[in-house]
């Protein structure tokens, strides 16, 4: 390990948390949107089946893979009285970008300058990433350039993985009883659906699938999905005079209509939400489009719901013949309205950060986890840091420093929960 990064703790898991990752990434599980299945796509399996397989080795009980494609396992405490304690992390990577053929490449003791990757003309630049500008002398983990890395969200199992194993391997150290789950489908927002909250047991939990070194996040968007149907009036473009309505044109009239200088995610920042168009699709006669609403506010989030609605009904209004169909769908709430109710969870995290030398940082997430769902059906879990960054796209990274730093905080919150 560089001199960066000081911790004897998160030192002895480097390496092994080093090992996993980059053996995890290469398995490919993108999750696949409007899932007709759980998981929604079979290399998640690929990954949960070796996930149950090692957790099994270690000498973890109540191993399982569920048949929605859960893996769930449990790691004995050793302080009687000891509440039990959840941690997951989700095994598919987003749609966004491939996951197939991922090369992870490690680069040692970053310099501080540019990194060429070796495909796609893909460079991780200081100059644009403040975050990479910050972690000289770590070692620096990427993908070639064409691909994801795949640390949202395996940087996360591997940080589990590694810490189970370490706390195994040290039964002197003080520790709670650890509920471990590997999730799918996180990235289409179904990670949290088909979760058994009753048999997971937990008092609470915590996702390890954010970013930032010491972040702490009990806050989130609230979500919904707007799914805009337009159907217009189809004919040869040779006799079409007064007579075709293109659902294409009308549909793009109205994510034209939609403000440009603010409500978009480009020019929104902190707390601020958006309307942000996702998928466009169609034909003359039928047009689909796809757009997510976010606000941490639910009454700023109705908000922008009206203004959509409104633009939409006002493009068809403005083109005799067409049909409207707008259809929402809830994705999931502000977690801070469920988490605030059990202080001591976020209060317990922020002191297990700072005993790894770490200053805390309290965010909001500005999209959701497996958390914000978890939190709203009664398991309050916040999320922590795992070290990586630049997510869904080919420039995504991981500073294995900050990996380390995460399974570190992670042991000492199970040493902290165990005195409660």
């Amino acid at each position: 390990m560089p001199a960066a990064y000081t911790s004897a703790l998160a030192e002895a898991v480097a390496p092994d948390l080093l090992e996993r990752f980059t053996r995890y990434v290469q398995i490919d599980t993108q999750s696949k949107v409007d899932r007709e299945q759980s998981p929604s796509t079979p290399g998640q399996l690929n990954l949960s089946r070796l996930l149950l397989q090692e957790l099994h080795d270690l000498g973890l009980s109540d191993t399982e893979l569920d048949q929605d494609g859960y893996v769930y396992a449990t790691l004995a405490g050793n302080v009687d009285g000891a509440p039990t304690v959840g941690l997951i992390a989700h095994v598919d990577t987003s749609p966004q970008a491939s996951g197939a053929g991922v090369k992870p490449l490690v680069h040692r003791d970053y310099d501080g300058g540019v990194i060429t990757l070796p495909a796609g003309g893909t460079q991780l630049d200081p100059g644009a990433m403040s975050e990479l500008a910050e972690k000289q002398g770590h070692d620096i983990v990427s993908a070639s350039g064409d691909t994801l890395l795949g640390a949202d969200d395996k940087a996360g199992v591997a940080i589990i993985m590694a810490a189970a194993k370490y706390l195994k391997q040290n039964p002197e150290l003080p520790r709670c009883t650890l509920r471990i789950c590997f999730t799918p489908d996180e990235e289409i927002g179904q990670g949290a659906t088909l979760f058994d909250i009753e048999k997971f047991g937990a008092r609470c939990a915590y996702t390890i699938d954010g970013s930032d070194l010491g972040e702490i996040q009990d806050e989130s968007f609230s979500a919904v999905e707007a799914r805009v149907t337009i159907t217009g009036i189809d004919v040869h473009p040779g006799q079409a005079t007064g007579k075709l309505v293109s659902a294409l044109r009308v549909a793009a009239e109205m994510i034209a209509s939609l403000p440009s200088d603010r409500l978009t995610p480009d020019t929104t920042s902190d707390r601020e939400g958006f309307i942000h168009p996702v998928s466009f699709t169609g034909t003359g006669e039928t047009a689909h489009v796809r757009l997510i609403v976010r606000d941490f506010d639910d009454d700023l989030l109705q908000s922008h719901v009206a203004l959509l609605r409104e633009a939409a009904e006002r493009a068809v209004a403005n083109h005799p013949g067409a049909l409207l169909e707008f259809e929402l769908i809830r994705q999931y709430r502000n977690m801070r309205a469920y988490i605030e109710q059990v202080p001591e969870v976020v209060e317990l995290a922020t002191e297990a950060i700072r005993a790894e030398g770490i200053e805390p940082i309290r965010t909001p997430i500005r999209g959701g986890t497996d958390g914000s769902r978890l939190s709203e059906r009664g398991l309050p879990t916040p999320n922590i840091f795992d070290g990586g960054y630049e997510y869904h796209s080919v420039r995504e990274w991981a500073s294995l420093q900050d990996m380390a730093a995460s399974c570190a905080t992670v042991m000492r919150l199970a040493e902290i929960w165990s005195r409660r």
